[in-house]
């Protein structure tokens, strides 16, 4: 009896060539693949050719849950920002039959550069380290300064009511992916309905903007492009930034936090600085909800803590898919134990508010 493919196996490579033949422009075959680490959801590969290196992702195979892994939506974000200022690859074509590998995937450039799964940057000097954190916090207020009514966005999701349908989103996939009972994972779900803000300002916002999402230049300390765009929708562009603090409020044993590091050594800016820099790129004023310091307000906490929640939900999806044997990396599941501390830090910033 012949296996199932899994879903890391490397693409059929003259199926995979064949399309490419009549979907990207230049390419020569013929194509071979070998994965990329990284892509906890989708998975990823290179790939190489007489005509240069690409990059393909794809859903997962088997069996998903509603409205995850859409690498449709990864493909026309990251078409819609070329131009931008935002840096992102250039893609090349999209393709949502299955039979040409199994799933839907897309291809883009290769983009030379390297990935930090550390946020405390090893190996760096405190410049370098100031530099990449300084070039983060740059691309991410770019990001939110871009109008997606002019870049062909304006559907790309529904601007109302954003917190609460995020709330309700990964209430739902967490719920359908639980595996073992998670107290402070319960006690948010009852703690955030009717905590979270409610603001009119809508952008797109990433959905998953951690430093490993973020290709730095090879030699650089410099964004080069941003990676992973599946979460990507319109919605509160202080969520998606409160997301990419969280590092600040996790400890490095989980999920490679900065709670406790010696940043002033580093060179790593604290969180009042970071939080200050993007204040001042967006044009932000300061307010009821921005008073120094930012983090000490209930909106920002709230922030905070319903990424957490969100956070604890995803790295659920990856332990249930460990479980399933659909993970996409060999890693996922000593990631899905982190779903229990980070849920727990979420509930210590949400206990602060009462």
């Amino acid at each position: 009896m012949t296996a199932e493919p899994s879903s890391s196996s490397a693409p059929d490579p003259v199926s995979l060539g064949r399309w490419m033949e009549r979907h990207v422009p230049g390419f020569q075959g013929p194509v071979t693949a070998a994965p990329l680490s990284g892509g906890q959801s989708n998975p990823t590969f290179r790939l190489a050719a007489p005509s240069g290196d690409y990059v393909l992702r794809r859903k997962p195979l088997g069996t998903l849950l509603a409205s995850a892994h859409m690498v449709e939506r990864e493909f026309r974000v990251v078409a819609a920002l070329a131009g931008t200022g935002v840096p992102v690859p250039h893609v090349h074509a999209l393709c949502e039959d299955p039979a040409v590998i199994g799933s839907t995937f897309y291809v883009m450039d290769f983009v030379p550069g390297r990935v930090f799964m550390d946020p405390r940057l090893p190996g760096l000097s405190p410049a370098e380290r100031a530099g990449i954190f300084d070039s983060m916090n740059e691309v991410i207020a770019r990001l939110h300064g871009v109008d997606p009514i002019a870049v062909g966005l304006a559907d790309y999701g529904r601007p109302a009511n954003y917190m609460q349908r995020q709330f309700a989103r990964w209430s739902k996939q967490y719920r359908l992916s639980e595996t073992v009972p998670i107290p402070a994972m319960d006690r948010l779900i009852e703690w955030l309905p009717g905590r979270l803000p409610d603001r009119d300002e809508v952008r797109i916002v990433h959905g998953d903007l951690r430093l490993d999402n973020m290709l730095i230049h090879p030699t650089e300390p410099r964004v080069v492009a941003v990676l992973d765009w599946e979460l990507s929708t319109l919605g509160d562009p202080l969520s998606d930034f409160a997301n990419n603090t969280l590092a600040w409020w996790l400890t490095p044993d989980v999920f490679r936090g900065l709670d406790g590091v010696d940043l002033a050594t580093l060179g790593i800016p604290a969180a009042a600085e970071y939080v200050a820099a993007y204040n001042r790129r967006t044009g932000r004023q300061p307010g009821p909800a921005w008073d120094t310091p930012a983090w000490d307000t209930p909106d920002w906490d709230t922030y905070v803590a319903f990424n957490l929640f969100r956070l604890a939900a995803i790295v659920q999806g990856i332990a249930k898919r460990s479980l399933d044997g659909t993970a996409s990396d060999p890693g996922a599941a000593a990631l899905g134990r982190m779903a229990t501390p980070i849920a727990e830090a979420g509930w210590r910033v949400a206990s602060k508010l009462g």
